[in-house]
C-alpha cells in the first residue's frame, strides 16, 4: 500500500478560496499545456517529459484542494510489453488527476473528441498522445482504433470512465461500451480502480469545493481479454462493474 498524505484538514472552501482554486486550477493547466505546446515546436517534447508534467500538473491541482490521499492494491506492471486500459470510476473531475499521482507508467485519458476544441489544451491534449476514438463515424472509428492500439503497443497506458458521465454521489452509474469494445479488439488488460471520496472533493455539476477530503484508491485485480470476443462483451463488462463495487464498498456501490 502506497500512502500519500497531504493536509488532513476538511473545511468547505468559502466563495473566494473557491474562485482561487478555479483561476488556480485553469491556470496550472494553461500554464503545462503551454509548456507541451513550447517542447513540440522546437522538437523536445518526449514522452517522459509529459508523464512528468501531466504528475507535476495533478500534484499541483490536489493541493488546491489539499486532498488527503491514500492509495491501495497492487499495481501491475505496466512495462511487461502488454496492453493495458485502466477502467476507472468517474464522479468528479479529479479522478484524472489522482490516477496520474497514484500510478506509475505513460497514463493518458481516452478523452472525448469535443476536448481537442478547447483552446491551447486540445492542442496539447494531441502533442501528448491523448487518444480518442470516435465511434459516430465508422472509417474515422477504424482510424482512432488502429492509433490507440498502437499507442497501447508502444506503452501507454489508456485511462478510461465505463460510466461515461460523473456521478454525483460517487456511486456506479450503467457502464456504455465503448472502452469494453476498444479493450476487447486491443486484446487489452483491463485494471479496475475505485476513487473513494473524491466525489465530495467537488459534487457533480456544483461549484461546492471542499478542502482535505480524505479520498482512498483501490486498485483491483486485473482482468485478462487475450481469447475474448464480441460474444463475450456483457460477460465482461459483469466482471469490471463487480469488481469495481467490490472496490468501492457498500458505501458508495450503486
Amino acid at each position: 500500500m502506497i500512502r500519500l498524505k497531504m493536509n488532513p484538514l476538511t473545511e468547505s472552501a468559502t466563495l473566494l478560496r473557491r474562485a482561487g482554486v478555479v483561476l488556480g486550477s485553469v491556470g496550472l493547466t494553461a500554464l503545462f499545456s503551454l509548456l507541451v505546446l513550447l517542447r513540440a515546436l522546437f522538437g523536445r517534447l518526449n514522452r517522459p517529459i509529459v508523464d512528468q508534467y501531466c504528475r507535476e500538473w495533478s500534484a499541483s491541482l490536489l493541493r488546491l484542494v489539499r486532498a488527503n490521499l491514500t492509495v491501495r492494491g497492487h499495481v501491475p506492471d505496466f512495462t511487461d510489453g502488454r496492453r493495458y486500459i485502466i477502467m476507472c470510476t468517474h464522479a468528479s473531475h479529479y479522478d484524472i488527476p489522482v490516477t496520474f499521482v497514484s500510478l506509475p507508467g505513460s497514463i493518458r485519458m481516452l478523452a472525448k473528441k469535443e476536448l481537442f476544441s478547447i483552446p491551447l489544451l486540445g492542442q496539447a491534449m494531441r502533442a501528448a498522445e491523448f487518444p480518442s476514438v470516435d465511434r459516430s463515424n465508422r472509417q474515422r472509428a477504424v482510424r482512432d482504433l488502429d492509433k490507440a492500439r498502437a499507442m497501447m503497443e508502444s506503452g501507454i497506458v489508456l485511462w478510461a470512465a465505463p460510466e461515461g458521465t460523473r456521478s454525483p454521489d460517487g456511486k456506479l452509474l450503467p457502464f456504455k461500451k465503448g472502452c469494453f469494445h476498444l479493450a476487447l479488439d486491443t486484446e487489452a488488460v483491463i485494471v479496475p480502480v475505485a476513487v473513494r471520496g473524491i466525489h465530495r472533493v467537488l459534487p457533480a455539476r456544483t461549484w461546492q469545493i471542499n478542502l482535505g477530503q480524505p479520498v482512498d484508491v483501490r486498485v483491483g485485480e486485473p482482468l485478462e481479454t487475450v481469447g475474448k470476443t464480441k460474444a463475450d462483451l456483457d460477460e465482461v463488462m459483469a466482471e469490471v462493474r463487480s469488481r469495481l463495487t467490490g472496490l468501492l464498498g457498500d458505501g458508495e456501490a450503486g
